[in-house]
């Protein structure tokens, strides 16, 4: 019998049984990235100490991210969750119909999202980088790139939030939960 058979909830009620998904250093690098973009949003140019800290720190959870998703385990290898445009409209037009397949990882928008979402923070972190050289100093060009980068990089978190709690909804699950403690339901 394995340990989720095992274990009773209040009110005699077995848990359904659960597999791992996430590992430790994706769930890590997820919320380590998101408190340090907001850290970094939040700081922009009213600490400049703490928000180059914050990016440099993101450019190297970017960077072994990268590297996890393709020599990670399973579930965060990108060739395991990253779909053509056409797969992840469709997924997207029966999310809208509420028909949506649910996925034990990451479904194909979350997959284009990650893509995107990584893209967006490389960017900012490039010209972060940029303007601290000699080359770009106190370009205001650079600056309103990287200001744009970090402006819709905020966008597309808000629409990834936006579609976790759609996702939890329409498959009555809780991936915020799923994402701290790696395992998802089975079934």
């Amino acid at each position: 019998m394995s340990q989720a058979n095992q274990i009773v909830e209040a009110g005699g009620v077995t848990p359904p049984a659960t597999v791992k998904v996430w590992d430790p250093l994706v769930r890590i690098a997820h919320w380590s990235l998101a408190t340090l973009f907001l850290v970094a949003y939040a700081t922009g140019d009213d600490i400049e100490t703490v928000h180059i800290a914050a990016g440099y720190t993101i450019a190297a959870l970017v960077t072994l991210r990268v590297i996890w998703g393709v020599i990670g385990p399973q579930h965060a290898r990108f060739r395991n969750f990253v779909r053509s445009p056409a797969v992840t409209f469709a997924y997207l037009r029966d999310v809208v119909l509420f028909r949506a397949p649910r996925y034990i990882g990451h479904n194909p928008a979350g997959g284009a999202m990650i893509v995107a979402l990584l893209t967006l923070i490389t960017g900012s972190c490039i010209t972060g980088v940029m303007m601290t050289t000699d080359a770009y100093w106190g370009s205001k060009i650079l600056e309103e790139v990287h200001e744009i980068f970090a402006n819709l990089t905020l966008g597309l978190v808000v629409f990834h939030v936006l579609g976790v709690l759609l996702a939890s909804f329409e498959h009555r699950e809780n991936l915020v939960k799923a994402m701290f403690t790696g395992r998802k339901r089975a079934g």
